[in-house]
């Protein structure tokens, strides 16, 4: 008779839980960035407000003080209804001041009607199909003896490596690498990781 046998059966069925995730996640890629949040139980925080896992990318990305520009790049490319659609979606979405960061005139001219095609080549290049959290990427980057290719909706390819522990940065076709600052913003329709630059297509 094994001590399991006692167990109460609330805690039991905890286990049984933890243990089917467990199960879930070292399953195939397809299976674990595919899933569905499961509750807002505990939102992340981004731009001074909770990213609820009930809402998807553009209705979290408009309340974050962080992102008012992305949020006006995507509109002004006509991304809107995309990313509102079931996806998932993975956006590495640069910040304010990775934006700021760009030579003086680059937003303006980019948000220009005549640049909609430049624009929206841009933003697609920070879109990945799938869902993918830092789990996910850590694996890719593992299986790939300590990098990750991956293409994006733009069809330019993205670099992930790991930079410690739990720090993964993200290189663009020019060379320029991105730091993500905040992990799996988890969303309706997918993930966000937020990153300090913004990332160029060759």
């Amino acid at each position: 008779m094994t001590k399991l046998k006692y167990v109460p059966l609330a805690l039991s069925a905890a286990l049984l839980a933890a243990c089917s995730q467990g199960m879930a996640q070292s399953g195939d890629k397809m299976a674990m960035t595919d899933a569905m949040p499961m509750a807002d139980a505990a939102p992340v925080m981004v731009g001074g407000q909770s990213m609820f896992a009930s809402k998807d990318i553009v209705d979290n990305a408009v309340n974050s003080a962080d992102h008012t520009t992305l949020v006006a790049a995507v509109k002004a490319a006509g991304l809107v209804g995309t990313l509102k659609g079931p996806g998932p979606f993975t956006v590495f979405a640069p910040v304010n001041a990775a934006f700021d960061a760009l030579p003086p005139g680059t937003v303006a001219t980019l948000l220009k009607p005549e640049n909609k095609a430049t624009l929206t080549k841009v933003l697609t290049y920070h879109v990945v199909p799938g869902r993918l959290d830092f789990a996910a990427m850590q694996k890719l980057i593992m299986q790939g003896g300590g990098k990750a290719t991956l293409t994006t909706v733009a069809g330019a390819p993205l670099t992930l490596m790991m930079n410690g522990m739990h720090n993964i940065t993200v290189t663009d076709a020019k060379g320029g690498t991105a730091h993500i600052t905040t992990y799996d913003v988890t969303q309706s329709n997918g993930d966000i990781q937020v990153i300090d630059k913004v990332l160029l297509p060759g």
